[in-house]
């Protein structure tokens, strides 16, 4: 009887960027206050645990900076570009209006690719990424690619209204990138998605065309407390769902990398998974919430500071606008 091997996605490489502007809590609470807005660095850190950020120059948009990111991921990986057979962009801040064209057409161009590879962005908001691997993992598990591209990046500065202390001090700009490719050996181990569109109002840029004009706000809208409720009560789960899908229990799990969004609700299910403080990796501190960028720098971070080594089991989660959230249960 003929015995078939399982497909895995296996990541083979990670990139990062961030902008080389650093905006920290003191130079965001000096230009609110020049508006007349009170804010501080600890009411800011208290809230969120964010002391810094970066942003993108005026000339930067999301595919410079996931391009960058994707060049040490492939460097790492040992890959030329134009072996790419697929490239996903997950991104809230396209470089055009309704992501027409898509920012991973314009990725694969600045990449100098000439192979003809697939290029597609996908739209999760905070869980882009997560729905960009589990999109990837789904498609070399098929056998329909073989080696596929992952960006997360945002400029999310260009959608904050600087006149909102509450939401303005809390976003930041950059890119993270995968490699995965097609393998025998166990990578991708599980992947949960899930999406309660009755939600859709409380994390949102509420603006839309009409006419060609401008209907509606073109700046992000959250509403705080809503978003934190349901963050705190969905990432627990799904996490359980992907580690029951991998057979495998929480005790297993050698890396939480969660969407970088507050620390007190990345506390929270770190808490609850039953993981220590220092099994879980933050950056949301120096890079503030970069949205589908968050996950993939973190990642790339932990990877090349020695923290994940190969064979460890990394989980990554996220929640975002619409509202959306899943989980990534990988063997690195």
């Amino acid at each position: 009887m003929t015995t078939f091997s399982r497909i895995y996605s296996k990541i083979i490489g990670t990139g990062s960027y961030l902008p080389e502007k650093r905006v920290t809590n003191q130079d965001l609470t000096d230009q609110l206050a020049a508006k007349g807005i009170e804010t501080s660095d600890e009411w800011i850190v208290t809230r969120s645990g964010i002391s810094a950020r970066h942003y993108a120059a005026p000339s930067q948009n999301s595919s410079d900076l996931g391009v960058e990111a994707a060049k040490k991921a492939l460097e790492m990986a040992g890959m030329d570009a134009n072996e790419l057979d697929l490239i996903i962009v997950a991104s809230s801040t396209p470089d055009f209006f309704g992501s027409f064209p898509s920012t991973a057409c314009i990725v694969q161009n600045k990449l100098g690719i000439t192979n003809n590879c697939a290029a597609v962005d996908v739209q999760a908001v905070c869980s882009g990424f997560v729905y960009a691997v589990a999109t990837a993992d789904s498609f070399i598990q098929s056998g329909m690619h073989k080696n596929v591209l992952v960006i997360g990046a945002e400029v999310f500065s260009r959608i904050l209204n600087f006149e909102d202390r509450g939401t303005c001090v809390l976003f930041g700009d950059g890119a993270g990138a995968i490699v995965l490719t097609a393998s025998t050996e166990p990578g991708i181990l599980a992947t949960k998605l899930h999406a309660d569109g009755r939600h859709s109002d409380i994390l949102s840029v509420p603006g839309s065309l009409a006419g060609g004009a401008l209907a509606g706000s073109a700046f992000l809208y959250m509403d705080g407390p809503a978003v934190f409720k349901l963050a705190v009560s969905v990432l627990e789960k799904v996490a359980h769902e992907a580690l029951a899908h991998a057979n495998m229990t929480q005790d297993q799990i050698d890396w939480l990398i969660p969407h970088q969004a507050n620390i007190r609700i990345m506390n929270s299910t770190a808490k609850k998974l039953g993981l220590p403080p220092e099994k879980m990796v933050v950056t949301v501190d120096q890079h503030g919430n970069t949205s589908a960028a968050s996950i993939p720098l973190a990642l790339d971070l932990a990877v090349r500071d020695g923290r994940v080594k190969k064979g460890d089991n990394v989980m990554m989660e996220g929640v975002g606008g619409g509202f959306t959230w899943g989980a990534v249960l990988a063997r690195m």
